[in-house]
């Protein structure tokens, strides 16, 4: 893996494809701090974060937004923990998404988790959701000129250098 200069106090997040123990241990290798989300492809460490006592955990946030033809509701608890299968986890995260179609009025839940090696005096829960909210905004690609995103995400996907690139990290 390439050294990445400039990481020391940032913080990286990652989707799922991206949540592996080898790129924890880069970011904390270089001082950076890690947000990951977790699903399918870490078995074990998505089943240690659902099994947390989350009824117990009072709810810390939440965000309301309309977009895109649909209402979402966003709830976020957070955890410390210090035995989870991740290098450097300090935080568990659970996310409840309300999201209602505005046409035909259904409405769907989705539980999201994370890992982050933040500890809480370092990111609030708001704080902790508005970065995994922020992940997914396209806005760097469209500051680029992209016009099709789904393509642009596919172009990017396939070369580790053309996001770092268009991020100016390289």
């Amino acid at each position: 893996m390439d050294t990445i200069a400039g990481l020391a106090g940032t913080v990286v997040t990652s989707d799922a494809l991206h949540t592996q123990r080898e790129h924890a241990v880069y970011l904390l290798g270089r001082r950076a701090h890690y947000i990951a989300i977790v699903k399918g492809n870490q078995k074990k460490l998505r089943r240690q974060l659902k099994s947390l006592p989350w009824k117990d955990i009072p709810l810390q946030g939440g965000t309301r937004d309309t977009g895109h033809g649909r209402a979402e509701i966003r709830r976020i608890k957070v955890a410390t923990v210090n035995n989870l299968r991740f290098p450097g986890a300090q935080q568990a995260v659970q996310i409840k998404r309300h999201r209602t179609d505005r046409k035909t009025g259904k409405t769907t839940i989705t539980t999201v988790y994370a890992v982050t090696s933040l500890m809480s005096e370092q990111a609030t829960p708001a704080q902790l959701g508005q970065l995994i909210r922020d992940h997914w905004k396209i806005g760097a690609l469209r500051l680029n000129g992209v016009k099709n995103i789904a393509a642009g995400l596919r172009r990017n996907a396939r070369d580790t250098h053309r996001p770092l690139a268009l991020l100016g990290l390289s």
